[in-house]
């Protein structure tokens, strides 16, 4: 459901951090909502989806790497009493988010990326793009430019899902901590676990915007048709 609702605002996203007309001297800017409404004109709603199938198949072993190798970071940086320091819970974030990226969120992120870039209209049957779908891209990428070609840009997307999940699981485990102490219990009202991962959430983008746009730019290749503006 996470990535059904947010991959449109990722695709926007994307589209803005690559589009070389916002980049041209004297050139309007384009918003958000200006480059959504774009893209549904020219290529339809569906086109907010393009590497949606990348996103669904990397999210399972994403999320499953990324809890496993908390718990194991934090364990093994936890004292000799068992007790896991905020210095410790940000370096087992800091670890997780390294782990992941290398072994899932690279190569499903160039995959994705080479997708969202495109532009053509998933309605129109002859308006046919380089990569197809996923599966389509990942044997393109692989067959032109090699296996490595699925690793571009790993320096900078292990440093950015490293501070994503450093600030997020420091934050989430300060904020619960102080509120229990607050409460003098252990049992969180619903509503508080929810304020609380929202603003832990917000936290990692907060802290690496630079990061990601300069890591889109490093997993980019244009394709031959369909460029981006």
């Amino acid at each position: 459901m996470e990535a059904l609702a947010c991959h449109p605002l990722d695709t926007i996203k994307v589209r803005m951090q690559l589009s070389k007309r916002a980049r041209m001297p004297g050139a309007p800017k384009r918003g958000f909502i200006k480059t959504g409404s774009e893209i549904i004109k020219r290529e339809t709603a569906l086109g907010l989806y393009k590497g949606l199938g990348a996103v669904l198949t990397g999210i399972v072993p994403k999320m499953a790497i990324r809890f496993t190798s908390y718990e194991f970071y934090k364990q093994m940086l936890a004292d000799k009493d068992g007790i896991v320091t905020s210095k410790s819970t940000f370096l087992a974030g800091l670890s997780a988010g390294v782990t992941e990226a290398v072994c899932v969120v690279t190569p499903m992120e160039v995959i994705k990326i080479r997708l969202q870039a495109q532009h053509h209209s998933m309605a129109d049957p002859l308006d046919v793009p380089k990569y197809r779908n996923a599966a389509h891209a990942l044997y393109t990428v692989v067959k032109e430019e090699g296996a490595g070609a699925l690793w571009r840009g790993v320096s900078l997307t292990a440093l950015r899902q490293g501070t994503n999940q450093a600030a997020n699981f420091t934050t989430y485990s300060e904020l619960r901590s102080r509120l229990q102490d607050y409460h003098g219990t252990t049992d969180l009202p619903g509503w508080q676990t929810s304020c609380i991962g929202l603003i832990s959430g917000a936290m990692g983008p907060f802290s690496n915007a630079p990061i990601d746009t300069s890591r889109q730019g490093c997993k980019r290749h244009l394709p031959s048709r369909g460029r981006v503006p």
